[in-house]
């Protein structure tokens, strides 16, 4: 992009900005109040689909109803486990028996139907209604796969919740604390049936308001919240949290130029360039009123190769290397990226998860990528080997990049866009040589990336979209499952990673990074690798 386009663009979208302030308080008339600056405000592009943390699959509907509910334990900044309802457990029994000891000052939210109270507390009987309704086929929740390690559950008395697993899982507290197995209380949920995704009562440090669908979504502070701060003050402190719902990133983003949401998340192409230098940098202009954090995010945005394809450009190990080493990752992240994300130079296992390793990957060799190139045209007598790549209009850039750099060696690379829901579904079902793909950890342990790896998980039954099979990696995966040292897990870990890579049935893209963006009034706001979105703690202020 030259200087002249960038100055434009940045102009125009300023003028924009302007008009879109003068005409808001042309209609508002009014200045903010003090119970604004009591409300936290956010846009949500991707709509929420329900508020049933039985159903909370997708990031928006997670945010929203980590806000509502609560779990026996949660994971704070640093991906450490930490009590919650429960507030403290034992393991035993070789690491199958996990015994949870209950908070008594936990309350769900208030709701005539408790009757003369309004409210109750939670007992172990709500956790054992709770995970049987995750099991229940008929509720077919996406999230019952988290207690497939699971052999059984029972309430030893009102405080006590025990779960006894199947065969050791390190990475099972981790497990728990997704919102998938959060409490929820057997006399709201039978009441409202399937509308408790729009009527939902749960613990959390926020209650639920009100849902106009598509629209707006309201929630309140529950001053019942069983939590305080570090000097003992209860949690939250904010009022409110107001949601609205702006279908794209770009008004998303005017909103948050013009002080009428408070943050929003990500780097999108309609305001990268506006908001941030190519070195990933605030503006000057935006320094003043705008805060920028960053971290490591456990996802890994990556190139995957169909293992089973008869396309002998899919089976040459000797191309897909060469596709792995023929592009400049630190480029691509520069001019596509604002330098926002890590060069995938490691393998598959992401930055900031014990086992990763930035040296079991590739890196940019021009000279060699031709080489090999060179090497499967002489061995196949191929003229002029091409390839595939399919992926969405998102990611075309991505995609567009690597064509013109892979073009050099020697290959040539047809991009073929299509929409997410059939990239999706294609990728599931094997129809797909070559496509780009990404993996968000669902939970923060390793062994979540490399079960795409495991040839049990052949998708579409499992996430194993490439079909790769490797037995040695088997056995490792299936060693590192009943191995409780954490330091071993993690060189199982690398070890099965430098498997994968070895035979290179990937090309990993980049390490992603959560980029945040808040109003300087705006206080408490953290991050993790998660993306998890965390506002019992957030404070604002008059700016």
């Amino acid at each position: 992009m030259n200087l002249p386009y960038n100055f434009f663009y940045s102009l125009n979208l300023k003028l924009i900005c302007f008009t879109m302030v003068l005409l808001a308080m042309a209609c508002n008339g009014k200045p903010k109040t003090e119970n604004d600056y009591l409300v936290f405000k956010y846009n949500e592009h991707k709509n929420i689909g329900s508020l049933d943390p039985a159903f909370s699959k997708d990031l928006a509907d997670i945010w929203a109803t980590h806000q509502l509910f609560n779990g026996l334990v949660q994971m704070n900044d640093q991906l450490h486990v930490k009590p919650c309802i429960a507030k403290k457990w034992t393991i035993t029994d070789s690491a199958k028996t996990y015994t949870f000891l209950l908070r008594d000052d936990v309350f769900f939210h208030k709701h005539k139907i408790f009757g003369k109270d309004s409210t109750r507390t939670v007992n172990a009987l709500d956790f054992k209604y709770s995970f049987n309704r995750l099991r229940d086929k008929k509720i077919a929740s996406p999230g019952s796969w988290v207690l497939n390690k699971v052999d059984d559950f029972s309430a030893i008395n009102d405080s006590t919740f025990q779960i006894k697993l199947k065969q050791p899982f390190p990475a099972f507290l981790g497990l728990l604390t997704m919102k998938y197995c959060s409490v929820v209380p057997k006399e709201i949920v039978e009441h409202y049936g399937n509308d408790f995704r729009s009527h939902p009562i749960g613990t959390g440090p926020f209650k639920f308001k009100r849902w106009e669908e598509n629209l707006k979504l309201v929630f309140r502070k529950n001053y019942q919240y069983f939590e305080t701060d570090e000097q003992g003050q209860q949690l939250p402190y904010l009022e409110a949290i107001s949601i609205t719902f702006l279908p794209d990133k770009q008004s998303e983003f005017l909103q948050f130029a013009q002080g009428n949401i408070d943050f929003v998340s990500g780097l999108d192409g309609s305001y990268k360039d506006e908001i941030l230098t190519a070195k990933g940098q605030l503006r000057t202009n935006y320094a003043e009123d705008v805060n920028m954090i960053r971290g490591p995010y456990l996802n890994t945005e990556y190139l995957a190769f169909f293992m089973e394809s008869e396309v002998n450009t899919i089976q040459s190990i000797k191309l897909r290397k060469a596709i792995n080493i023929g592009f400049d990752r630190n480029k691509m992240m520069t001019y596509l990226r604002n330098g926002i994300g890590i060069p995938a130079n490691g393998g598959f296992i992401p930055k900031g998860l014990p086992g990763f390793d930035n040296s079991i990957g590739f890196s940019y060799q021009p000279e060699l990528a031709k080489q090999l190139v060179a090497e499967f045209k002489s061995e196949t007598r191929i003229e002029n080997p091409e390839i595939t790549l399919t992926t969405t209009s998102n990611y075309l850039s991505f995609c567009e990049f690597i064509q013109r750099e892979l073009q050099k060696t020697g290959l040539l690379v047809n991009v073929d866009v299509i929409p997410p829901s059939s990239l999706k579904d294609a990728k599931a079902n094997g129809k797909l040589d070559f496509f780009r793909a990404s993996w968000i950890a669902d939970y923060p342990d390793a062994e979540n990336y490399l079960s795409l790896y495991y040839s049990e998980n052949f998708a579409p039954n499992g996430p194993n979209y490439t079909h790769f099979k490797n037995n040695e990696f088997d056995q490792l995966y299936e060693t590192a499952f009943v191995e409780t040292d954490p330091n071993l897990r993690a060189k199982l870990y690398t070890k099965m990673d430098s498997l994968i890579m070895a035979s290179a049935p990937i090309v990993p893209l980049f390490y992603d990074e959560v980029v945040r963006f808040t109003r300087k009034n705006v206080n408490g706001l953290g991050i993790n690798a998660t993306n998890l979105l965390e506002l019992k703690s957030v404070k604002k202020t008059k700016r």
